[in-house]
């Protein structure tokens, strides 16, 4: 695959799970890039991964909550990699609780990580890509953002509020030739849902909402990755895939 040849990524929460898994299929693609979350060590493992296809990695730790840390990140990607041409705002957490059992702390540390993060990465971003006149803005969502599940009331607003972002930062930045689109995975096998699928009988409820009756594997992600990040890609905008084993259709 040579589908982003020489193109310049950031992945954020690219430490693990889903984002380790796009920062891999980039590189496989052709891409050069710059992973961001808070875990360095993590980030190293990763790093290793990205250059075992003869790709440079450039492990830059950042909490995506805070404007600053990611207006660095982005200067430091175009100064040590040399452009930006695609960011995946993709660092994300959840906890799991009834709405009545969740505190205002709750509240905030989701929202400024789901949703506040994206924001930050998009505006960070945007003197860049817009310059450019071209550049690829893939923002990860969830099914959850389309779909009610109790227990994830804030996790699912916060996603919910990246499929609103996303459907509006397309249609407002198509005139500068920079397509933003979001990826809204259903239940996969990570280690955020390790410890849900871990019980049988969660496992059982969850996996019984899913067409395939099966949870995703994170390599699954890769190519739709690569797609959305590829000039393949390029009259698309302002839209979410779902790639949910059927969730959200059923």
């Amino acid at each position: 695959m040579s589908a982003l040849e020489d193109r310049v990524a950031i992945v954020t929460g690219a430490s693990r799970g889903i984002g380790r898994a796009i920062a891999v299929a980039y590189a496989e693609a052709g891409a050069d890039v710059a992973l961001a979350a808070r875990s360095k060590p993590d980030l190293e493992a990763t790093a290793q991964l990205v250059q075992q296809h003869g790709r440079r990695a450039l492990v830059i730790p950042t909490d995506v909550a805070v404007f600053a840390e990611v207006e660095a990140l982005v200067e430091r990607t175009v100064k040590g990699l040399g452009r930006l041409d695609v960011l995946v705002n993709n660092a994300g957490v959840a906890k799991v609780a009834p709405l009545v059992e969740m505190s205002v702390e709750d509240w905030r540390w989701m929202l400024d990580s789901n949703l506040t993060g994206v924001f930050n990465g998009c505006r960070a971003a945007a003197p860049h890509l817009i310059a450019q006149k071209r550049g690829k803005v893939i923002n990860v969502a969830s099914v959850l953002g389309a779909v009610g599940l109790p227990g994830y009331t804030i996790y699912s607003a916060t996603k919910g509020g990246v499929i609103a972002l996303t459907r509006t930062l397309g249609v407002e930045w198509a005139r500068h030739g920079v397509q933003v689109n979001a990826l809204a995975p259903g239940w996969f096998a990570t280690d955020m849902t390790h410890e849900a699928f871990g019980e049988a009988r969660i496992r059982e409820r969850l996996t019984r909402d899913i067409p395939l009756r099966r949870v995703g594997r994170p390599e699954e992600v890769g190519p739709l990755a690569v797609y959305l990040a590829s000039a393949a890609s390029d009259f698309m905008t302002g839209q979410t895939i779902f790639l949910d084993g059927g969730h959200s259709a059923a």
